[in-house]
């Protein structure tokens, strides 16, 4: 039995045609609203007739041709039962198995990344939309509005549980990375490394940065079954569902100094003091860690925004501070691309602070 196997899109976004050959009856996965054209004169050409349309999740950087393609072709649009979008058709659960022709396809409902995830189990591969990328790049972010990176944990677990030969096919790939089976994944892929479930949310944590503005209308587009490319605006090759996807262009290339935290208390009895940038939440400054007196707060998710109000000290020695170093290292990159001059990242973060046993503020 031979099968119909392509991926259709010129760009980051994967999008999957599947079927059988002899059969005119196929299935897509994952559609762009602005290839739909594309996508229609394919299934012309070859005299193929769409009768499913799947949604892995609902997209936060992109606009779903699922919609468009109902609409212009009477197929099924098919979604988890928790999907928020108002025009799906056909609704699955966990569990759920169906044929496509005698392929056995079997839907796992993968929640972490969005509360609707879900991934395509068939005899030889795995669709696996936000829930893992390849290689490197980890897996879609947590922190867009529906993430939860316990529940992502959670849903990695059943992924490992799976047949090591299956290949994982994404639906994202930003830098050409080739697609390879889950036993090659579970070596080379970050998220897929041996942790326990607070061990994950942590690690997640501590690469949060907040979604770009954009993402948050993508989305809402996503929830009305846009059918206007232009329903919201895009930025062009942007990794967006990576984690730290979108920083601008190049930050995570700049290599940052870290700061003891001795030498740091060393400095902090010195007339001339650095400034001390917390970018954590406003609810860890007051937590078990607490912070350091007379710290600067400015989460994560609101330092590129925030950047002017920094200004005057674009000379000044400015030290960031997180939890363990994972958001301070980010930031202090941010503010090096924004020429900031003498950047450092306090190494362990308030873990090394507190275990050290040097003085910290729980108060607001």
């Amino acid at each position: 039995m031979k099968t119909i196997f392509e991926q259709l899109n010129p760009g980051a976004c994967r999008s999957y045609l599947v079927g059988v050959e002899g059969s005119p009856e196929v299935a897509m996965i994952d559609p762009v609203l602005e290839h739909v054209s594309d996508y229609m004169r394919l299934l012309d050409q070859r005299k193929l007739r769409l009768t499913h349309v799947i949604d892995t999740h609902t997209h936060a950087d992109h606009i779903s041709g699922a919609a468009a393609l109902k609409d212009l072709t009477s197929c099924e649009y098919v979604m988890h039962t928790s999907a928020p979008a108002h025009c799906v058709t056909f609704r699955v659960a966990d569990g759920f198995q169906c044929h496509l022709g005698p392929i056995p396809v079997t839907v796992l409902h993968t929640p972490g990344h969005t509360k609707d995830g879900v991934c395509l189990v068939f005899p030889d591969k795995i669709f696996t939309g936000d829930t893992l990328f390849l290689d490197d790049a980890g897996a879609g972010r947590d922190d867009l509005p529906g993430g939860d990176p316990a529940e992502h944990f959670d849903s990695l677990q059943r992924i490992l549980g799976l047949d090591g030969e299956l290949v994982v096919y994404p639906a994202h790939e930003y830098r050409n990375r080739e697609p390879s089976c889950l036993r090659e994944q579970k070596l080379r892929n970050p998220h897929l490394h041996r942790r326990t479930r607070a061990e994950f949310v942590r690690y997640l944590e501590d690469l949060k940065l907040g979604p770009a503005e954009w993402m948050k209308d993508v989305l809402q587009a996503n929830y009305a079954c846009a059918r206007d490319p232009k329903a919201a605006w895009i930025p062009v090759d942007v990794p967006a569902c990576e984690i730290k996807g979108t920083l601008a262009h190049g930050v995570n290339d700049i290599q940052v100094a870290n700061l003891p935290v001795a030498e740091l208390k060393r400095r902090l009895a010195e007339n001339e003091k650095p400034l001390l940038l917390d970018v954590r939440e406003a609810s860890e400054l007051t937590g078990d860690l607490g912070h350091i007196a007379d710290s600067v707060h400015v989460p994560i998710a609101q330092l590129p925004s925030r950047l002017k109000d920094l200004d005057r000290h674009k000379q000044a020695e400015i030290v960031t501070v997180c939890r363990s170093g994972g958001r301070a290292h980010t930031a202090a990159q941010i503010l090096t691309q924004a020429g900031f001059s003498h950047v450092t990242v306090l190494s362990g973060g308030m873990i090394a602070w507190n275990k050290a046993g040097y003085p910290v503020d729980s108060t607001t």
